[in-house]
């Protein structure tokens, strides 16, 4: 019989990652593949009520199927283990191996099948019903799987096993109360069951009772000072309570008796990092590089480090020295290039980003910085081209319009702009951004009616768009209509953004055109704190206070959007109308 806690580096392997009891399943599988005897003595074949003739060749083929199994000839363990069946047909022994080869051999459906037709005859078989359980765990058809386990219980009362698989199950489907009841039944018959333990302690973790997961892992390793995953669970436990320097101390006791096991030394210097002592941590990262200079993993969270503190030069350093080993990583890349673009090497950079390819997930984003280079460079047409040239390679990411269409309107070519929208909305018909950006377009070419249509296009497809409502309501306070609808939309988009300074000048502009003044006077005033030289949000202050009859200060507003929007002829205007008065 084997136990839990000897087949503790088997059953790691067959972990799932994004579910903490699934892995349980593996396991499961893994002692259900061995052969039955792997959970329960089983009879031998010799007990089968074959003649002796029969059973000798059902014996024959048998071993067979044992040495094929052992060889790694599933198939060919299959077709014998099915021939031995042929003439001990009334073998559940046989039946049940032949279940276990099915599973093995991917064929689940010839094993349920099987297994089922065994059970109408055989329902005492326990080895059975405990692969069927974990079949059916696999396929997640808990309620089948809790069947096979209780009926093992009512046959065994003592089964651990059984208890912890029930648990197990309760726990995926966060029954909680029922998976504790099981776990402590399991206890009860054996205590010292680390694997029990360990599932135990997830479930707690589970239910918020992160204490009393803390005491079940040191009782486990206490137990088994081996068992990597306890210390791993509880490292991480610790790490999501930000219990940093705990973690630490559990990480170096572990490496203490296992000092290869470089990933917990990457484990300290993330924590070192989140308790902000980066050299510390830096000196992790080189003790690991002294023995193993190779380290991908290692050097990468180096690399990483020498970014986040802003040593470029080093950063870059690292990336070119993995890119070396694997010039084809796309990600590697991308973090050298914007390494470079940090540091101030644009070329190198922009070099860099051209070399990603299309088949990495922030290929346009690639593109774009490259872009935004060009751009900085001043070269505006080498950056539209080199989007265009981005879109013909791979157009499946609406950012690429969106960039494409703000370089034409920086080269004042509206139509332009327009034009690259509307091809990316045939790619993308319901990209509320792209919608938005064609409104603005439209209201830049004073096709109002038409921007406000795509507003509203743009709040069907995004009903708490922020942006949109301000624009709408703003379009309808400039205009002197529906102020009430203009003061609701902008209520709203300012509750989403509260300290968006344009929607906080929507909210002044609508209350004064209600004649709200003090109020408007606040709220762009507000907007001015978030955006001090913006000229709209200055001229509208202006207008305010001068309805108000504070001149001075109006001017005042008035030259300050004037000196931040030099070719503003209406401000000037403005300002001349004002001095005459004087």
């Amino acid at each position: 019989m084997i136990l839990f806690a000897e087949a503790d580096d088997k059953w790691r392997r067959f972990e799932i990652k994004n579910s903490p009891f699934l892995c349980l399943i593996g396991f499961l599988l893994l002692m259900a593949l061995g052969g039955c005897a792997s959970l329960w003595p089983v009879p031998p074949l010799a007990a089968s009520a074959a003649s002796e003739s029969y059973a000798k060749e059902a014996g024959y083929y048998y071993s067979l199927a044992i040495l094929k199994r052992l060889d790694g000839d599933l198939s060919g363990a299959v077709d014998d283990m099915k021939r031995a069946l042929d003439y001990a047909p009334g073998s559940s022994y046989l039946s049940t191996e032949l279940v276990s080869l099915y599973v093995e051999n991917g064929n689940v459906d010839s094993a349920l099948t099987l297994g089922e037709q065994t059970l109408k005859r055989d329902p005492g078989n326990m080895d059975l019903r405990s692969i069927m359980g974990g079949i059916y765990f696999s396929r997640q058809e808990y309620e089948k799987a809790i069947r096979e386990y209780r009926l093992i219980i009512e046959m065994d009362p003592k089964n651990a096993v059984s208890y912890l698989y029930l648990a197990t199950i309760y726990a995926q489907e966060k029954r909680f109360s029922e998976a504790e009841k099981a776990y402590q039944k399991m206890l009860e018959i054996d205590p010292d069951n680390v694997i029990g333990l360990y599932y135990y302690a997830k479930t707690l973790v589970q239910m918020n009772r992160q204490g009393e997961a803390e005491n079940l892992y040191r009782k486990i390793i206490s137990q088994r000072p081996g068992f990597e995953s306890a210390w791993q669970e509880w490292g991480a436990l610790l790490e999501a309570q930000k219990k940093y320097a705990e973690a630490i101390d559990i990480y170096r006791r572990y490496l203490e008796a296992n000092p290869t096991r470089f990933v917990y030394r990457v484990r300290i210097a993330e924590n070192l990092i989140r308790l902000g002592k980066p050299d510390e941590a830096l000196g992790e990262f080189q003790r690991v590089l002294a023995i193993e200079p190779d380290n991908r993993e290692v050097r990468a969270a180096l690399g990483l480090l020498y970014y986040e503190q802003k040593k470029y030069a080093e950063a870059a350093t690292e990336f070119i020295k993995l890119l070396e080993a694997k010039p084809a990583d796309d990600r590697l890349r991308y973090l050298l290039a914007n390494t470079l673009e940090q540091k101030g090497d644009l070329k190198q950079a922009k070099a860099e980003y051209l070399k990603v390819s299309t088949v990495f997930e922030l290929f346009a984003n690639a593109r774009i910085h490259a872009a935004m280079i060009l751009k900085k460079e001043g070269d505006l047409k080498g950056a539209a081209s080199l989007i265009h040239q981005a879109i013909e390679k791979k157009n499946d990411d609406a950012i690429l319009y969106l960039y494409l269409s703000s370089l034409y309107e920086d080269l004042k070519d509206l139509a332009a702009a327009e034009k690259t929208v509307l091809d990316g909305l045939r790619q993308f018909p319901k990209n509320a951004e792209l919608h938005y950006v064609l409104g603005t377009i439209q209201e830049k070419t004073h096709r109002h009616d038409e921007s406000l249509k795509t507003m509203e296009k743009v709040l069907e497809i995004d009903p708490k768009n922020a942006d949109a409502m301000n624009f709408i309501g703003y379009s309808y306070a400039d205009r002197g209509i529906r102020l009430d609808e203009a003061e609701k939309l902008i209520s709203q988009a300012l509750a989403m953004k509260p300290d968006n300074g344009y929607i906080l000048d929507s909210m002044g502009w609508v209350l004064f055109k209600k004649n709200r003044i003090d109020e408007a006077v606040r709220y762009l005033k507000k907007a001015l704190e978030y955006l001090p030289d913006d000229a709209a949000i200055l001229e509208h202050l202006g207008d305010v206070l001068l309805h108000q009859g504070r001149h001075q200060e109006a001017l005042d507003c008035y030259r300050q959007a004037v000196k931040n929007d030099p070719d503003n002829k209406r401000m000037k205007d403005k300002i001349d109308a004002l001095l005459k008065k004087k």
